[in-house]
């Protein structure tokens, strides 16, 4: 029988071969996006896109397909100095007023201060999931991946390979999940100075502008839905195609992912739903069932 150890490091080891061999290729970027807000606030310098919010306008891109299930990631460069005010977004969405999102959102900064990076998961037109922390890193220095990994036991965020959020399928429980509508992928920048930093506090100083944050190393890898098919088609087909996203061993996190987010928890995370008693007098169902 296999050590505890080394059983851990066979599950990461295959978790890992899959996601890289199941994985497309990096793909330029219009080949899976297009602009949808701003198109003259785009400029592309060899692989990297570049998408800047000024006093005019900010911007935004979309994923030309829709998709249910999978993988994606992008490596992004944020707002680099003071950055306060703005908020850049990554996420994914389907549409309606019971839609399913995704959210990345990172909010700026004055010069010195962290980033906070906030996370949102909408299910049937309802959200007000967020969780907040600062990263072990600055993000607007250099790139990093970004990713979200979406199947129909769960919803992992991850910042480079490291898991700092998980929202579990508590069907079981009578909870809603997300897993049957299909949605776009999306990003955009954008001036959120009543809100963003601080509480909006401090607001946006428009002599820094333009505010440019820098995309490379698109990658989505899921299954991909017509769009003239309805969605109830489209989960029944994504549901029972044995993608690599449903293979038991990206059902849950392994032992090492568990730690990690651990560490995350523990160090990085500043604000938690879940513990926000003032806005949940009555804590919320799932995080009775599940650390998210």
């Amino acid at each position: 029988m296999a050590s505890s150890s080394s059983s851990t490091f066979i599950t990461l080891a295959l978790f890992l071969s899959l996601c890289v061999s199941s994985a497309k290729s990096t793909a330029k970027f219009d080949e899976l996006f297009q602009p949808y807000w701003a198109p003259d606030h785009f400029t592309f310098d060899g692989e990297a896109v570049n998408m800047k919010l000024d006093n005019f306008s900010g911007a935004g891109f979309s994923s030309k397909s829709k998709y249910m299930f999978g993988r994606v990631n992008i490596q992004i460069k944020l707002v680099e100095g003071d950055s306060a005010g703005t908020v850049t977004a990554f996420y994914m969405s389907s549409e309606g007023s019971k839609h399913h999102e995704f959210d990345f959102e990172f909010l700026g900064n004055t010069t010195g201060e962290p980033y906070l990076v906030q996370t949102n998961v909408y299910v049937n037109g309802v959200g007000n999931r967020e969780q907040r922390l600062n990263l072990w890193f600055d993000p607007a220095a250099d790139f990093h991946s970004y990713s979200i990994l979406w199947n129909q036991r769960q919803v992992v965020f991850m910042v480079d390979e490291t898991p700092i959020r998980v929202h579990t399928n508590l069907e079981h429980k009578g909870i809603p999940f997300p897993n049957d509508q299909a949605m776009g992928v999306y990003s955009s920048i954008w001036n959120a100075d009543d809100w963003a930093t601080q509480g909006g506090l401090v607001k946006t100083d428009w002599t820094h502008a333009p505010f440019v944050a820098t995309y490379k190393a698109f990658e989505i890898d899921g299954c991909e839905c017509p769009v003239t098919t309805a969605d109830s088609d489209n989960a029944k087909r994504c549901a029972s195609t044995g993608g690599w996203w449903d293979q038991p061993v990206l059902s849950e996190l392994n032992m090492h992912q568990n730690h990690q987010l651990i560490w995350v928890r523990a160090n990085h995370m500043i604000y938690d739903y879940c513990s926000d008693t003032a806005r949940f007098p009555s804590v919320p169902e799932e995080c009775e069932h599940h650390r998210h």
